[in-house]
């Protein structure tokens, strides 16, 4: 099948009609096509159309991740906006760092894109019906995708459904949230309607991720935060908002929303011929599950089956190719950006699905030890075995093992400490070393042949996952009373990783399910919303950043020139510590629950009202 390659700045083929008369001023200008010929040309409107996905961006791949504004990570570079973000310094005047794919004049953009194509489409230039209601289709999905951008970081905005031009009054007022979510739902349902039974090139918009989308909404919709009696008693910033109905529903029954989400879900599985090793009756083996969670985010071996809908990545260059150069050790040239926090790490559970516990002195002394599969597959962690060394760095580590402690050599007869190659403190690029000793390895292509910091890596963004539909289908399940139907579908996801049944219940069981949910979907920008829509932010989100501290003491009697991992030789100490206040001292306020409007979009556009807790 072919993949539709995204390019960033769409190129159309231009035609020029040269007539034979000697009015060569009305000559079209290579560089332009006149509107009316796009859109009678099937050619140029599918071209157009494609472009509507540069929207989209790198997906999550970018040098700054969404993780890095929750408890999933810290980016380790300054002067980037995250800190102005995580430390609730952000107003409409210095927002901080807003990436491109929920930026609102870039989202406003792609969706007025969007809205040419459904106008232009509708008015018969084109003969070629399927092909029309194909390109229909996938702009519905796309400004219905858009939006829902717009909508989980903003709340209730402007809805826009026809192409404006000079003329037109730019004061728009927000749309409620009720409001946008109907408008949503309601392009997600025409997007299906237009792609149903289609066999679509991998890449574009196809009716699972239609039904997936429209899920994931009702999701949203249903939560906490967005239902105003809950988020009002839970914050006094959303309480004092005086137009509560833009960030939520100030009426109707949360309970009907979880039934309305628990059915999009559930119809949606049903339709969906995605999925990966799902169904088992019993655990995999631990490496098995490791295996096949790498496979998953690898897309590879079968596991690209449990992607719905994803950003691929098959053309020369672009930024979401770089994710191991953006990511991985300073100790093989990378740049560390979005490190994992120990937040994270402790939330990996034991191999037999116990909780970690720093209590327990067996595993303070040794906590990378028997840990559940997904840990394995997603962090790169002290000792752990990775690429050969770059030719400069090679003879420093033999053995190709992350290092990022400090440990004791032997130097000229004497004992001398010897800071990682992937510290702060090393000899290697230390600017670039993580804050936290830990590194990303889940995206990261982990071919020992293939070299992060020169090569462009074509392992796709996953925007919709067959396991992400069942999450939200558990959780559905759960706000709706089924836990033996939730308790079935999440053992699948614990199953196919080498983790046994859950045996909780009740709010034990929710606490379960969230968990699950935050280390399978780790680091594709969910945690972000989840932390949010739980409203649990303010414990989650707003702790302190920590990381961890190693040491490794020479045992009596050992004598190591070259450093190795071996607790046959040192003895090691593991100590969690908070990340230096002084690069990032995370602060929660209620106000960031959303983000701000521009003070420029403000003046732009008087009709619009300030995110609560901004004024």
């Amino acid at each position: 099948m072919k993949n539709l390659i995204i390019k960033w700045g769409i190129i159309l083929p231009i035609v020029a009609i040269m007539g034979c008369n000697d009015d060569f001023t009305s000559i079209t200008p290579l560089s332009q096509v006149a509107e009316e010929s796009v859109w009678s040309d099937a050619g140029l409107a599918e071209a157009a159309v494609t472009g509507v996905y540069n929207g989209l961006g790198a997906g999550g791949l970018d040098e700054q991740m969404l993780a890095s504004l929750t408890d999933e990570a810290i980016f380790t570079h300054t002067g980037r906006g995250i800190n102005t973000i995580n430390e609730s310094r952000a107003n409409s005047a210095s927002t901080g760092w807003i990436n491109n794919t929920w930026n609102w004049d870039n989202m406003y953009g792609y969706i007025r894109d969007a809205n040419l194509a459904i106008s232009n489409l509708a008015d018969g230039g084109i003969e070629d019906a399927e092909l029309v209601n194909r390109l229909t289709g996938e702009a519905h999905f796309l400004r219905a995708y858009y939006y829902h951008q717009l909508l989980r970081f903003y709340g209730g905005v402007p809805l826009i459904n026809e192409p404006l031009d000079l003329d037109s009054d730019y004061n728009i007022p927000r749309n409620t949230f009720a409001e946008c979510v109907d408008f949503i739902v309601a392009d997600c349902e025409r997007a299906f309607e237009l792609l149903d039974g289609r066999n679509l090139d991998s890449g574009r918009a196809n009716p699972t991720a239609a039904l997936a989308l429209k899920a994931r909404v009702l999701l949203y919709a249903a939560s906490d935060l967005h239902d105003y009696p809950t988020a009002s008693g839970n914050s006094e910033v959303l309480a004092s908002y005086s137009d509560p109905e833009l960030i939520a529903y100030t009426s109707g029954d949360q309970q009907q929303r979880w039934i309305q989400a628990r059915d999009a879900a559930k119809a949606a599985l049903d339709y969906s011929t995605a999925g990966y090793m799902l169904g088992l009756m019993a655990p995999v083996s631990l490496e098995e599950g490791q295996q096949n969670y790498s496979d998953i985010y690898l897309a590879r071996n079968g596991g690209e089956s449990d992607i719905i809908w994803g950003r691929q990545y098959v053309e020369a260059q672009g930024p979401g190719r770089r994710i191991g150069l953006f990511n991985g050790p300073n100790g093989y040239h990378n740049w560390a950006g979005n490190a994992p926090l120990q937040n994270l790490i402790d939330d990996y559970a034991m191999s037999d699905g116990s909780e970690f516990d720093w209590d327990n002195p067996d595993q303070a002394s040794a906590p990378y030890e028997n840990r559940e599969p997904r840990f394995y597959a997603t962090v790169l962690y002290d000792g752990a075995e990775w690429k050969p060394r770059p030719s400069d760095v090679a003879e420093r580590d033999p053995a190709n093992e992350i290092q990022t402690g400090q440990y004791d050599i032997v130097a000229g007869g004497e004992i001398t400490t010897h800071f990682g190659l992937d510290t702060r403190q090393g000899p290697v690029e230390d600017w670039n070393g993580t804050r936290t000793g830990y590194y990303i390895k889940k995206f990261i292509n982990p071919d020992p042949d293939f070299v992060d910091q020169t090569g462009f890596q074509t392992i796709p963004w996953p925007f919709f996952r067959e396991t992400g539909l069942v999450l939200n289908y558990v959780e559905t399940l759960l706000e709706t009373g089924d836990e033996a139907e939730a308790t079935n579908w999440l053992n699948q996801i614990r199953y196919r990783v080498g983790l046994p049944a859950v045996t909780a219940s009740g709010g034990e069981l929710m606490e379960v399910y969230r968990n699950e949910r935050r280390l399978e979907l780790v680091y594709e920008e969910h945690r972000y919303h989840d932390a949010r829509r739980w409203m649990i932010a303010p414990s989650t989100l707003g702790a302190p950043a920590t990381g961890i501290q190693i040491t490794g003491t020479l045992r009596p009697g050992t004598n190591v020139a070259t450093y190795k991992y071996d607790p046959a030789n040192y003895n090691y100490s593991y100590e969690p510590t908070v990340v230096d206040p002084g690069f990032e001292n995370r602060l929660w306020l209620d106000k960031t629950y959303y983000v701000p409007i521009r003070i420029a979009e403000l003046n732009a556009n008087t009709a619009l009202v300030q995110n609560p807790g901004y004024d």
